[in-house]
């Protein structure tokens, strides 16, 4: 079965080809959207599956086995993120269908979505830190065109930003694999893990591991290299803000759990407290921000800044409880935040504006109720409210984070959580029960919300009360993925083969798997939180 670790990269290829010679056909590219991302989702499933049930899946491309070739290396972490955009690709094409207006379908809209999820899938899935560069950039192509499709000022504004600091982001991060290769002679992650662990030159070590933790950290938002975020995120259409809230900042937050788990060990002296103290500042500058905005989608924009802190403090605290918390929370997190921003874009629809210091048209929640509710299911549980989705998530990090006595770092994350909570309030008052000044007629102009941006809302909303509602299994889920991201010899094992071991033969399409969850770190727990 290792030919499933590359069909996340051949669906969205595939359709997104299909897609371009079909430009006429507007119609044609609709139905394709909704088809090929929903194939997306079943064929993610079964890549989950099989990975959780025979452990690490790898595809060796034309039969030369690493580190020799190109390998597709699929662990549960990564799996789980291929399914994650998979989701969040379907839920943006069905709200797109209405969400994005006929001049910009008409733009290839929807074969731009299908490249973006391309380069969202391979980031998860390679195992060449050079091929991750290259997914990268796939992905800031595409990301750079539907944020500027359009042209409006704002945008382009806002694109500019975006694209001159992920520029930047890239220019360090294709130094720092200049570095990489020029002292270790190899780029296959699996064979880096074993040649840094060998390594005397512990200078060489940190220094890189410096350049890859600024490099990503401008891709995720971290302190202080997130203002280009709230620059432009709320720029675009809401469809687009949605895609982009759940998946573009996860892939930089994601690069930075693998290469530290995976390449560059996180030392008590000096990367451990700058972690946490990156950490702290990203959950509190991100949630000062949010309280102090005044659109709908400006506040959101922030609250994507305060979540990546939360999933960095996983890492940083560097136990095997620590570690599945954040794997927990970037499940939470990136179906939360697409949905709010889905929601943002219902509500302007329905409203009239998404401004919260504005009257809107008419009473969001007098005229469409669910759609208060399905608000009121994601805003709680990006805030923590129990039995949702975020508050497990939450509660496993501060478990974690108070094991260890990280007493000031937990501290922040509990301020930030309240006054999460706070951000979120102040958007439901604002943006769903305030109504007309006086009572006046329902403008005949504002129509209601389309079934089918309606639908994604309430699929996600689902999901994250399921999370909630079974956070036994889902913590489980990702107590496992984090014992494979700390057993870095079983990743080696299952893409190298045992040290000394003969080369796998030449097949192509040759696929491995090895089990890789035998690692449980200093710190292993089992339990659910």
């Amino acid at each position: 079965m290792s030919t499933l670790a590359v069909l996340p990269v051949i669906v969205p290829l595939a359709a997104g080809a299909i897609s371009v010679a079909l430009w006429k056909s507007l119609r044609a590219q609709r139905v394709i959207a909704v088809v090929a991302t929903l194939l997306l989702v079943v064929v993610s499933l079964m890549l989950v599956r099989e990975v959780s049930a025979n452990g690490i899946v790898v595809m060796h491309m034309g039969g030369w086995p690493a580190p020799l070739g190109i390998t597709f290396v699929v662990d549960l972490f990564g799996s789980m993120m291929a399914l994650l955009a998979s989701i969040i690709g379907a839920a943006t094409a069905l709200y797109s269908l209405k969400g994005i207006d006929r001049r910009r379908q008409s733009f290839l809209y929807f074969p731009l979505l299908h490249v973006l999820l391309m380069g969202v899938c391979g980031a998860f899935l390679t195992g060449d830190i050079f091929n991750l560069y290259v997914w990268f950039e796939v992905l800031l192509m595409s990301s750079f065109v539907l944020l500027a499709l359009g042209n409006e000022r704002a945008q382009l504004e806002g694109a500019i930003k975006y694209v001159t600091l992920n520029l930047m982001s890239s220019a360090l991060f294709l130094t720092a694999i200049g570095i990489l290769y020029g002292t270790f002679g190899t780029l296959d992650m699996a064979d880096l893990s074993r040649r840094l662990a060998a390594t005397d030159d512990r200078g060489v070590v940190t220094t890189l591991s410096m350049l890859f933790l600024v490099a990503f950290g401008i891709k995720s938002a971290l302190f202080p290299l997130f203002f280009w975020l709230p620059a432009s995120y709320h720029t675009p259409p809401f469809a687009v803000s949605g895609i982009f809230a759940g998946l573009l900042t996860k892939v930089g937050i994601y690069a930075i759990i693998r290469v530290f788990t995976l390449l560059f060990p996180i030392d008590q002296d000096f990367t451990r407290p700058l972690m946490l103290f990156l950490a702290a500042m990203t959950m509190l500058s991100g949630v000062l921000g949010a309280v102090s905005q005044q659109g709908f989608r400006r506040v959101l924009s922030f609250l994507i800044v305060s979540g990546i802190g939360f999933i960095l403090l996983g890492l940083a605290l560097g136990t095997r409880l620590a570690l599945a918390g954040a794997v927990f929370y970037i499940v939470h997190d990136i179906i939360v935040k697409a949905n709010l921003f889905f929601t943002a874009g219902l509500v302007e629809r329905i409203r009239g504006t998404s401004a919260l210091g504005e009257t809107g048209l008419v009473s969001v929640y007098a005229r469409a109720p669910m759609v208060t509710i399905l608000f009121f299911v994601a805003a709680m549980s990006l805030a923590g409210i129990p039995p949702l989705s975020g508050f497990f998530a939450k509660l496993t990090l501060i478990r974690a984070g108070l094991e260890v006595e990280q007493w000031a770092v937990i501290g922040v994350a509990l301020v930030a959580s309240i006054l999460t909570l706070y951000a979120t309030t102040r958007i439901w008052s604002e943006a769903f029960w305030k109504g007309p000044e006086r009572t006046q007629d329902e403008p005949e102009e504002i129509e209601a919300a389309p079934k089918t941006m309606v639908l994604p809302v309430a699929a996600l909303a689902l999901l994250t009360i399921l999370i909630g509602l079974f956070a036994g299994p889902m913590f489980a889920l990702a107590d496992r993925a984090a014992g494979q991201l700390m057993d870095k010899q079983g990743y080696a094992r299952a893409v190298l083969g045992e040290p000394g071991a003969a080369p796998a033969p030449k097949a192509t399409g040759h696929g491995a798997s090895g089990d890789g969850d035998s690692g449980h770190g200093a710190a292993g727990h089992e339990e659910s939180p």
